[in-house]
């Protein structure tokens, strides 16, 4: 039977524990977790894109006059 590689946890390398996948520990996944509460990890955007309107009509009180 092949071997299958470990996973390492992301944050500090240590091979990864099924309880916490994709991490080693509790304390590694909350490293991450306050990462992107703290706006370390960031989806990059750009403004130029266009806005999509999702408001469904009637909606917009504007639309009842």
């Amino acid at each position: 039977m092949a071997k299958v590689p470990t996973k390492t946890c992301p944050i500090c390398g240590k091979p990864a524990v099924e309880k916490y996948r994709p991490f080693c520990s509790a304390r590694c996944a909350d490293v991450d977790l306050n990462r992107w509460f703290t706006g370390s990890y960031v989806i990059p955007a750009r403004d130029d894109e266009p806005q999509q309107d999702n408001a469904l009509p009637g909606d917009n009180e504007d639309d009842n006059i």
